[in-house]
């Protein structure tokens, strides 16, 4: 696999035809599969000579410069039904130059992508509930005149279950008349505009100009028969001129500075130009520049840059072994190893930080006889498949050794949790009548395939 990297990467640098051109983003985000910081449009490679970079070409979709690897798992998703069973499910993508599973298989591929489990939310579904009889109508909400009464109902006959409601209102209203005539009270009509100053500049020693504006008791007019009240407070208002402002200078900007070196030192970067808007500066309330200080073009290093290594997955962990000889089937601890490779580093990136090998302390029980007994039942499995039609889950219960005469530490001069490897051979007392161990069970509610986003 590392090979293959460095030779894809390589091939890259040494083409000498044009490739496509994308617009190239600083920024990739392996998770969300985003890209951040548009730089602009060049070459697919040039884009790619860093591999921290991504692009987007004519789907618009964005993609990594990277190496293949697997994004986080989403989230699980909300339960599919809101009430009983159902299914969460949560995804994950591929990002990245090349596949991150060696495989054609459709199915096969799902499965790398999608997971689906079963949830169970309340067990009983909601149910509506009836309306009880109207009330009577409340009085009227004035005592002259057109107002409005109400009633009110409930949501009793019966009551909903598990969250339900009643469809409809549960308040009423309609117009209601008292055939009493009301007093009309006097109201203000709107401010006019203030009047021009009575001055155009304040002078030393003498008063503030002044402006003034007027509102008229029209809005309404109070009535004579019932008498209504006149309108409260003064139909005037006078006030001081604000200070005369000096004339308002806009800004103009000044010259464009020289053009920085490039952001980067690898790869595709920026050269940056700035001005001041000094040219000259906005003075007493006049307007700023308009546009932007900065000016950037894209500039291109043609060094590609350094691809930091990215550990595998772990492999299996070995068969447990020991320098003290034949350890199988006795009470005598071991050592078991696993190992995992840095994988993608080129053009002198950064090896992966920790070591390749990893080791645990363990009993050797392969082929060994046991006396055992049943285990409680398993976590449900996950769906499968997982969407459409046909997908299930199952658990079930395991014959376990009796391994109570193992200690459970080993090792010097610190002890820690001894392991078991192998497969041994179980004997579980029978039962009458014989005890189910596996369960098989349809997952409800499993959204279609074709539905999947």
């Amino acid at each position: 696999m590392v090979q293959l990297w460095k030779t894809f990467v390589l091939l890259m640098v040494i083409r000498e035809s044009v490739s496509q051109e994308v617009k190239c983003y600083s920024k990739f985000d392996k998770n969300l599969g985003n890209c951040a910081n548009l730089l602009g449009n060049v070459g697919m490679d040039d884009c790619c000579l860093n591999t921290h970079y991504g692009y987007t070409g004519d789907d618009g979709k964005c993609k990594s410069c990277g190496p293949p690897l697997w994004s986080e798992w989403t989230a699980w998703s909300s339960c599919s039904v809101p009430c009983k069973e159902g299914v969460m499910q949560r995804r994950r993508e591929c990002h990245g130059q090349g596949k991150c599973a060696q495989t054609t298989d459709p199915m096969k591929l799902l499965q790398l992508t999608l997971e689906t489990k079963p949830c169970f939310e309340s067990d009983c579904c909601p149910e509506q509930g009836h309306w009880s009889e109207w009330g009577q109508w409340e009085p009227c909400s004035v005592t002259c005149e057109k107002g409005m009464r109400k009633r009110m109902r409930t949501c009793t006959k019966p009551p909903p279950k598990c969250g339900g409601s009643c469809d409809g209102p549960s308040e009423e209203k309609e117009p209601c008349v008292t055939g009493q005539v009301c007093p009309m009270h006097g109201g203000w009509s709107n401010w006019e505009s203030w009047k021009a100053c009575s001055g155009t500049c304040i002078s030393g020693g003498l008063p503030k100009p002044t402006q003034q504006r007027n509102r008229l008791c029209t809005n309404p007019p109070p009535s004579s028969v019932p008498p209504g009240n006149q309108c409260p407070g003064l139909g005037n208002e006078i006030r001081d001129c604000v200070e005369l402002p000096f004339c308002p200078v806009n800004g103009e900007w000044g010259s464009w500075g020289p053009a920085s070196s490039c952001s980067v030192t690898c790869g595709v970067g920026v050269n940056e130009m700035l001005r001041e808007c000094n040219n000259p500066a906005p003075a007493h309330g006049g307007q700023a520049c308009l546009g932007s200080n900065r000016k950037t073009t894209i500039c291109n290093t043609k060094m590609h840059c350094p691809v930091d290594g990215e550990w595998s997955q772990w492999a299996e962990w070995e068969k447990c072994t020991s320098s003290r000889g034949k350890i199988n089937c006795r009470k005598i601890g071991g050592s078991q190893r696993r190992q995992r490779w840095c994988d993608h580093t080129a053009f002198d990136g950064k090896t992966c930080h920790g070591g390749i090998s990893d080791y645990r302390p363990c009993f050797d029980i392969d082929f060994c006889n046991f006396n055992g007994k049943l285990s409680e039942w398993s976590e449900w499995s996950l769906c499968e498949p997982p969407c459409g039609e046909g997908s299930r889950r199952s658990r079930e219960k395991k014959c376990t050794p009796d391994l109570s005469e193992y200690p459970e530490k080993i090792g010097y001069p610190v002890k820690t949790t001894a392991y078991f490897y192998g497969i041994p051979k179980v004997k579980c007392p029978e039962t009458e009548p014989p005890t189910e161990i596996k369960q098989i069970l349809a997952c409800m509610n499993v959204p279609p395939c074709d539905r999947i986003s």
